[in-house]
């Protein structure tokens, strides 16, 4: 696996790595992949159920990001 920050100070708060779709293929695909990696849908699932429930946006964010969607067309 290729990782795709730098070890320095600035950057030492990322501890995930990033891989390319190419290196997944070349494993043999997503399940494949998970199996060499140690990654397994259990696990992200506990993961998803245990995470803490999103919070809405406020109505102050919710009107924000409208304008913001507006002035990017």
């Amino acid at each position: 696996m290729k990782y795709n920050h730098d070890t320095t100070k600035e950057e030492s708060f990322r501890t995930h790595s990033t891989v390319s779709p190419e290196e997944i293929l070349a494993a043999g695909g997503p399940t494949a992949f998970g199996i060499k990696t140690g990654k397994n849908r259990e696990e992200l699932k506990t993961a998803l159920r245990n995470a803490p429930k999103p919070e809405p946006f406020t109505d102050e964010e919710w009107n924000s990001l409208l304008i913001q969607l507006q002035n990017d067309k």
